[in-house]
């Protein structure tokens, strides 16, 4: 495997740099952020309040292990190979309003672990809402996931996708049944999108984000919302009880890779979001070139009424992050980013657009490639 060069490039040093000083906090939003103290966790779970921490953020847990991915425990995982050469597309491309797929997985387990984070620590983070995989804890790897179980109905997606655990009072409050996990294209030239690269990781958000940075994290659609109620961002005061009433929320990730880092020490700057242009046209910057697929959590929790004691093992509903860490069936993904984000279609977690018969499904019935 190629190791990373002690050399950087003066940005990609300061970055770095930037980065381990100031901790998560302080790179939480994508715009007009300043770090401030972390939100506090409500009821019990308040000790595990702000998991996720750097050196130079006080009071908060470090880790103190390395992932079982990175042998040299430096926080870097490199691709191998890297992807160099890309230059953002700034072409224009056939219209497509649609250029997306569906992943539906259910959740699998919750614990207080988080392998990208704290990898090796069992216990060290707050409580977690596993989906996907259903091996993922804290001593997870790329190849344990491959190894593992899926609850999502590809069997090729052995992802693990994770979140903190809601809870009503002291009621952990679990989404009920499949959850939808859209992979769309995050730019406007959704034929430049690529696969995810094999043991990619990241995180979306922090638990230490102020309800303004949350707000205006790129990827924040709407924040919580229940009925007619949107908009939220924390959460609301109530929601109407009718039993087809459901909390929900979606936040959407970075889709754009720097082609050389799997993770770095903070788990998030070797993503970006994309950059608008000119004529409403989105693009990779420059120092993150290459598309993947974007994707969105679309979350629904069976929990109604009285919101007063709702809470994130996180704390507040402004602290809600999610972790990515992808173990998909290298052609299955392929195969469906190919067909649904790069053929402009609306597919299903089949891979087939209904509004578009005639282009066929890339999964078989059992959601598996032919």
């Amino acid at each position: 495997m190629p190791r990373r060069s002690r050399t950087l490039t003066g940005l990609l040093l300061f970055t770095s740099l930037t980065l381990t000083t100031a901790g998560i906090a302080g790179i939480a939003a994508t715009a007009n952020a300043s770090p401030e103290a972390p939100a506090s966790a409500a009821g019990t779970h308040a000790a595990h309040n702000a998991a996720y921490s750097m050196p130079g953020m006080p009071g908060m847990a470090n880790s103190t292990k390395a992932s079982g991915d990175d042998p040299d425990g430096d926080g870097y995982i490199m691709a191998d190979p890297p992807v160099t050469g890309v230059t953002p597309s700034m072409e224009v491309p056939p219209s497509a309003y649609f250029h997306e797929f569906q992943a539906k997985c259910a959740p699998t387990h919750t614990a207080p672990d988080d392998p990208i984070v704290y990898p090796g620590q069992p216990g060290k983070s707050h409580d977690h809402t596993f989906m996907g995989n259903t091996t993922t804890n804290a001593n997870t790897t790329t190849a344990s996931l491959e190894a593992g179980d899926t609850t999502c109905l590809a069997p090729g997606d052995k992802s693990g996708y994770w979140m903190p655990s809601l809870f009503n009072g002291d009621t952990k409050i679990l989404p009920e049944g499949v959850q939808t996990i859209y992979y769309k294209s995050g730019v406007t030239d959704y034929r430049s999108v690529r696969p995810f690269p094999r043991g990619l990781r990241y995180v979306v958000g922090s638990p230490m984000q102020t309800q303004d940075e949350f707000k205006n994290l790129k990827g924040t659609v709407e924040g919580w919302e229940c009925g007619e109620s949107f908009k939220n961002y924390d959460f609301p005061a109530t929601c109407p009880t009718s039993r087809d009433t459901y909390l929900n929320l979606r936040l959407q990730a970075p889709s754009c890779w720097d082609g050389i880092h799997l993770d770095t020490p903070d788990h998030k700057s070797h993503m970006a979001y994309p950059v608008a242009g000119g004529a409403n046209y989105n693009s990779c910057p420059a120092d993150h070139p290459v598309a993947l697929p974007m994707i969105e959590f679309k979350m629904a929790w069976p929990v109604n009424g009285d919101m007063s004691q709702v809470k994130l093992a996180s704390g507040k509903g402004f602290s809600f992050h999610y972790d990515f860490m992808n173990g998909w069936d290298a052609a299955t993904l392929d195969a469906m980013v190919t067909h649904c984000v790069k053929g402009g279609l609306q597919c299903d977690p089949h891979g087939y657009d209904e509004n578009h018969p005639g282009a066929g499904a890339v999964l078989d019935g059992n959601y598996e490639l032919p």
